[in-house]
C-alpha cells in the first residue's frame, strides 16, 4: 500500500480555486443596464507552492498600486491579502464608449489559514512585474523517516532463586 503524504496547503488551495469558480459562475458582475453577465469582478489568481519549511503565495495582481492599493494581515489563524484593481480609464477621466470589456476591476480579498503559532513576523512579501509574491516562513515540519519501535513481549523473562533449607541446630 502506497502512503500518500497530505499536505494542507495543496487541499485549501483547491478549495479556494472551486470557491472562487463557484462564485463567479453564480454572481456575474452587474453590466451597465442593470442585467446581470456571465463575467466576475476582479479575483486575483493565485499559486502555492513549498519552498523547503516556507509555504510562497503568489498573486498575480498587475495594474495594481500595491503601496496604496494592498493589504496583507495576519490575525487569529488567518492570513488575508486584499485591496483593489483600479479602472485606469476612470482615474485619468478617459471619456469614450467601452466596445470590450474583459479586463476586470474592483476589490479583492483572499484568505489563507495558518498553521498555530504563525505570526506576522513569519511573513514577508514583495512585489515585480504584476507579481505579489508572499512567503510564510517556517510553516511545514520536515518529513521524519520512519524508525522502529520495540515491542516488549508480555511474558517477562523471571530469576528463579533456587535454595535449600537446612534444619538449624539449636
Amino acid at each position: 500500500m502506497a502512503l500518500t503524504r497530505w499536505d494542507p496547503f495543496t487541499t485549501l488551495s483547491r478549495l479556494d480555486e472551486d470557491f472562487d469558480q463557484l462564485v463567479r459562475r453564480a454572481w456575474g458582475a452587474p453590466s451597465r443596464g442593470g442585467a446581470r453577465t456571465a463575467t466576475a469582478g476582479y479575483v486575483p489568481a493565485i499559486e502555492m507552492r513549498a519552498e523547503g519549511a516556507d509555504v510562497v503565495i503568489t498573486l498575480e495582481l498587475p495594474g495594481v498600486d500595491v503601496d496604496k492599493d494592498v493589504d496583507i494581515e495576519v490575525a487569529e489563524g488567518r492570513l488575508t491579502i486584499s485591496g483593489e484593481r483600479r479602472d485606469r480609464s476612470e482615474q485619468h477621466g478617459e471619456s469614450g464608449q467601452v466596445l470590450v470589456r474583459e479586463l476586470r476591476y474592483g476589490a479583492f480579498r483572499r484568505e489563507f489559514a495558518l498553521p498555530e503559532g504563525v505570526t506576522a513576523e513569519d511573513v514577508e512579501a514583495a512585489y515585480d512585474h504584476g507579481m505579489l509574491e508572499v512567503r510564510v516562513r517556517n510553516v511545514t515540519k520536515p518529513v521524519v523517516p520512519p524508525q522502529k519501535v520495540s515491542i516488549r513481549s508480555g511474558v517477562e523473562q523471571r530469576t528463579t532463586i533456587e535454595g535449600r533449607a537446612e534444619p538449624s541446630e539449636g
